[in-house]
């Protein structure tokens, strides 16, 4: 066929000229890309370093929804302050009066002041002037003062709804500051993840475009070579495949990594509650160099089991339930008692009440004394309310015990993990460097004319591949401490 001489021509190798030139500056290439290859060019250094302290100190400050956890806890602060209010001492004043047809039906004036304290006891004093034709029998004409107390003696004396709502507004302050620790333990967990993420793309694709680099000048190089007669033509095509191959892994690593930033932007905030998207010169500071011991440490799993019972902000907030419940069942208890109220008033002529007190005249006879009883005579809603906190404290309890128990187990499995990827990656890093050494020879070897390129792109294929591998290990170990520590309780 006409055209096979023309294909023979080209895959066929020009004749070598044999000039010293020619030898010494094929010399020189080969000498070039074995540098390039062996010591390949690194990235240029960022205006923008991003830590993982850094960033994790910009989400606890400026996040929204830390922001919000914090609005919680002042909302239960407020909380409180409302509460302490039905303890406020109140002053009153009842004047009411009728006249009718030229008469003076009634005047009735009564300024009072009535101070509730903690233990179910009510103090209360005032001032009366009444008068007019028509006044009710049981109200004393002119001015009178009286100072008095209310006393309970079975039911709502050792709790009440008061008190228990004071008490119950500490608990939730209390529990609302464990539920923003909670709330800060996951998302941090969250912005770890996404922080890691985008280290590793990044690695990735500082990796790759390295290696396009080096395909780059190894294609130029094998371009020359051909055009010298020191190649066939088959390998510019070969490293012509490979570059194709590594331009396009490229992109992806450069979608990826701008996928990333974008997820790590979202915990990312400032001060007056704007989004701040992450600069495109953005590095981390930590390098995938660097050995898995400077990577983190290994922490002392006994000791963090030690730290779960008390300072796990589940359990703190499951512990601040049962407070509550345990309030709330005191409450409950009141409604298995009778009431019996005790209301006592010292009755003075004139506005000086303090005198007949002073006199000691409380047991003569200007005084006002009552007592009010009332028993139920089944108890029904007392018993069935009483049960109903009793089981709700029971039911928590066994919710505590699981809670504990997962999270000492979530705990013992994260540290497994961490164990098990710490050697993972000190092994990988050995197979990552017993393969650079495999590549280093083969460039040797291809450089002196003993290999192929077929077979050195087979060995640059593969320290890239455990190249990735191992910066995904490396994250791996990385976000497994970041669980470790999420498992414990500890991101705060």
């Amino acid at each position: 066929m006409a055209f096979r001489p023309i294909i023979i021509k080209l895959i066929q190798p020009k004749p070598m000229r044999k000039s010293k030139f020619r030898k010494l500056r094929l010399q020189l290439l080969s000498l070039f890309l074995f540098i390039t290859m062996v010591f390949p060019s690194k990235a240029q250094d960022s205006s923008y370093v991003l830590s993982p302290a850094d960033f994790l100190n910009i989400v606890r400050t400026f996040h929204p929804v830390i922001k919000q956890a914090d609005i919680t806890v002042e909302k239960a602060r407020a909380g409180i302050t409302i509460a302490r209010g039905e303890f406020d001492p109140y002053f009153y004043l009842n004047s009411d009066q009728k006249t009718f047809d030229g008469k003076n039906y009634f005047r009735y004036t009564n300024p009072e002041l009535k101070i509730p304290t903690w233990y179910g006891i009510e103090v209360k004093a005032g001032l009366e002037n009444n008068g007019g034709d028509f006044l009710n029998s049981e109200v004393t004409p002119g001015k009178t003062s009286y100072a008095g107390i209310s006393v309970p003696l079975a039911k709502n004396l050792v709790m009440d709804k008061r008190r228990a709502a004071l008490r119950q507004a500490g608990i939730f302050k209390n529990q609302s500051m464990a539920e923003r620790d909670i709330l800060i333990n996951d998302i941090l967990l969250d912005a770890y993840y996404a922080y890691w993420n985008w280290v590793q793309a990044s690695w990735n694709y500082e990796v790759i475009t390295n290696t396009v680099k080096v395909n780059e000048t190894r294609f130029r190089l094998v371009k020359m070579a051909f055009q010298l007669g020191d190649r066939p033509a088959i390998d510019t095509t070969e490293a012509l495949a490979q570059l194709e191959a590594f331009r396009f892994m490229e992109s992806e690593s450069k979608l990826r990594l701008n996928n990333s930033a974008l997820e790590l932007s979202n915990f990312l905030w400032k001060e007056n509650n704007e989004y701040y998207e992450l600069p495109a010169l953005t590095v981390s500071s930590i390098r995938p160099e660097k050995s898995i011991a400077t990577l983190a440490e290994i922490p002392d799993l006994m000791s963090m089991l030690e730290t779960i019972p008390a300072s796990h902000p589940k359990l703190r907030f499951y512990n601040f339930k049962l407070s509550g419940l345990e309030v709330d069942r005191k409450l409950k208890f009141q409604e298995l008692l009778p009431t019996v109220n005790l209301r006592t008033n010292i009755l003075n002529k004139g506005y000086n009440v303090l005198s007949n007190i002073q006199k000691n005249a409380f047991y003569e006879n200007n005084n006002k004394f009552g007592i009010e009883v009332g028993i139920p005579l089944r108890f029904s809603k007392g018993r069935g309310e009483y049960k109903m906190a009793k089981l709700k404290i029971k039911e928590t309890n066994l919710e505590v015990a699981m809670l504990k128990q997962q999270l000492i187990n979530k705990t013992k499995f994260y540290f497994n993990e961490l164990t098990g990827l710490q050697q993972q990656v000190k092994q990988y890093e050995s197979v990552y460097n017993n393969y650079q050494l495999l590549l280093k020879g083969e460039e040797l070897k291809f450089r002196s004319g003993e290999s192929s390129l077929f077979l050195l792109n087979n060995r640059e294929n593969k320290v890239l591949e455990t190249s990735l591998k191992l910066n995904e290990l490396k994250i791996k170990f990385l976000k497994s401490q970041a669980s470790l520590q999420w498992a414990a309780g500890l991101l705060k």
